[in-house]
C-alpha cells in the first residue's frame, strides 16, 4: 500500500490553490506566501501587507488593533479592498488565523486568506448564464414538442378530414369530369400540404424521440437525410443505448442533427458513420465522415452550428472534441455524464 506523504500532498494543495496564502508576522511583515497570492498581489517576501479598506476607514478606539480580523478572531471573515503592487486595488474576502507564536520574540505569526472576489462573482454569473440559457433551451423544447403535437394531431388529423371528404365529393362527380379533375387537383395539392405540416412536425420534434427514445429519433432522421442525399452511405451503431433522461435524449438528437446536417451540407462526402456507447457512467456519441473537411480558424465566424453543439454539451457538463482535416474529412466527439447535472 502506497504510503501517503503528507508534507509533499500539503505542499502541492499549498503551490495550486486558487486562493491567496500569506504568512505574516505580527507586523505584518511577509515570512512567505503562495503563487496564487504573488499573482494577486505582486506581493514578495519581506513586503509589509497593507491594511485593507474597511480597516482605514473604520472607527476605532486608540487601544483597539488597526486589524479587524486580528481584533476579532470569531470573525470567520470580511469582504474589503486590498492595495496590491500592481498600482490597483483588489475586492477580497479576506480571513486571518493565529497558526504560531515565536518564542523567542513572542510575536504571533498569522495566516491571511485572500481570495478574489472578482473571479468569484465571474464565476457565479457563468453558472447563473448557465442556467439561463438551460432554462431557455428547455422553453424553446418544450414549446416545440406543443407545436409539434399540435401540428401532427390537430392541423394534420384535420386537414387528412378534409382529404378524405374531397375523396367522397369525388365520387359524386363522376359525370362532371371538369369539375371532378378540379377536385382531384384540389386534393393532391392538399396531400402535399399535408406532407409538409408532417415534415414540420417531425422537424419541431420526433414524436419517436419521445415515444421509442433515441436510437429510434436517430434512425427516422437518418431515413430522411437519405432523401436529401440519396448518394451518402449513412451506418448507425449503438452499445448499451436504452431510454436516457429526456433533456439528454434531445441534446444528443440536436447535436447529432447539426451534425448531419453539416455533413449533407458542406462536406461533399461519401460516408458517415454514428455510433453511441453507454456505459454505467457517461454517454460517448462519434460522428464521423469521409469529406473534405475545413479549417475551423477560417469559419470561426460562421460555423455558429458547431458553436451550438458546443454549447448544449457544456450545459450537460460533457466535453466535446470536434476534430477536421482539409481532404480528411470531420469527426465530432462528444462524452456526457448519463445523468443530466442539477441546474
Amino acid at each position: 500500500m502506497h504510503k501517503i506523504n503528507h508534507t509533499e500532498y500539503f505542499q502541492k494543495v499549498y503551490e495550486h490553490i486558487q486562493d491567496g496564502i500569506v504568512v505574516m508576522r505580527e507586523s505584518r511583515e511577509i515570512i512567505m506566501l503562495n503563487p496564487a497570492a504573488k499573482r494577486l498581489t505582486g506581493w514578495k517576501v519581506g513586503d509589509y501587507v497593507p491594511y485593507c479598506s474597511f480597516c482605514t476607514t473604520r472607527n476605532r478606539r486608540v487601544e483597539t488593533p488597526s486589524c479587524y480580523l486580528m481584533a476579532n478572531e470569531d470573525v470567520p471573515s470580511i469582504l474589503s479592498q486590498m492595495s496590491t503592487n500592481r498600482k490597483k486595488t483588489l475586492d477580497v474576502e479576506m480571513s486571518v488565523s493565529v497558526i504560531n507564536r515565536n518564542v523567542e520574540t513572542g510575536e504571533n505569526e498569522y495566516l491571511l486568506v485572500l481570495r478574489d472576489c472578482e473571479t468569484m462573482l465571474k464565476a457565479q454569473e457563468a453558472a447563473l448564464n448557465k442556467k439561463m440559457i438551460q432554462a431557455l433551451i428547455d422553453a424553446k423544447e418544450s414549446e416545440h414538442k406543443r407545436l409539434a403535437q399540435e401540428l401532427h394531431d390537430g392541423v394534420g388529423q384535420s386537414l387528412y378530414s378534409v382529404s378524405v371528404a374531397l375523396e367522397a365529393i369525388e365520387a359524386y362527380m363522376q359525370d362532371n369530369e371538369k369539375l371532378s379533375s378540379y377536385v382531384k387537383e384540389v386534393r393532391n395539392e392538399l396531400r402535399k400540404v399535408i406532407e409538409d405540416v408532417y415534415t414540420y412536425s417531425y422537424n419541431l420534434r420526433p414524436q419517436s424521440l419521445d415515444q421509442l427514445g433515441l436510437k429510434a429519433a436517430l434512425e427516422n432522421l437518418i431515413d430522411n437525410m437519405k432523401k436529401m442525399a440519396p448518394h451518402l452511405i449513412f451506418e448507425l451503431t449503438t452499445q448499451g443505448l436504452d431510454r436516457c433522461d429526456p433533456a439528454i435524449e434531445i441534446n444528443l438528437y440536436r447535436i447529432a442533427q447539426e451534425a448531419l446536417h453539416n455533413v449533407v451540407k458542406y462536406a461533399q462526402a461519401s460516408y458517415v458513420k454514428i455510433s453511441i456507447r453507454k456505459n454505467n457512467t457517461h454517454i460517448h456519441m462519434k460522428i464521423e465522415d469521409d469529406g473534405i473537411g475545413f479549417d475551423r480558424k477560417s469559419i470561426q465566424n460562421k460555423g455558429l452550428g458547431l458553436k451550438h453543439i458546443e454549447e448544449r454539451v457544456d450545459l450537460l457538463s460533457g466535453t466535446c472534441a470536434i476534430r477536421s482535416e482539409m481532404n480528411k474529412g470531420t469527426v465530432v466527439e462528444v462524452t456526457i455524464p448519463r445523468w443530466r447535472p442539477n441546474t
